[in-house]
């Protein structure tokens, strides 16, 4: 027998895949399909002031390239 709470959570999360590829970072939720396609780049704000905070990710990152 399914326990009410398990089924009960179900209803409110997401069956998600993550490929953290080389090139790209792919994830993919359940009856949706890929929902994120985005060159896995970060870019990293190295200053004095904001010491390694990131500063950009995906396609925004791989601009500053």
């Amino acid at each position: 027998m399914i326990n009410p709470f398990d089924w009960l959570l179900g209803l409110f999360s997401l069956d998600i895949g993550i490929d953290l590829g080389t090139a790209n970072t792919l994830v993919h939720v359940k009856n949706r399909g890929i929902v994120i396609n985005e060159p896995s780049v970060v870019a990293i704000d190295k200053s004095a002031r904001r010491r390694n905070s990131i500063k950009a990710i995906g396609s925004e990152a791989k601009e500053m390239v």
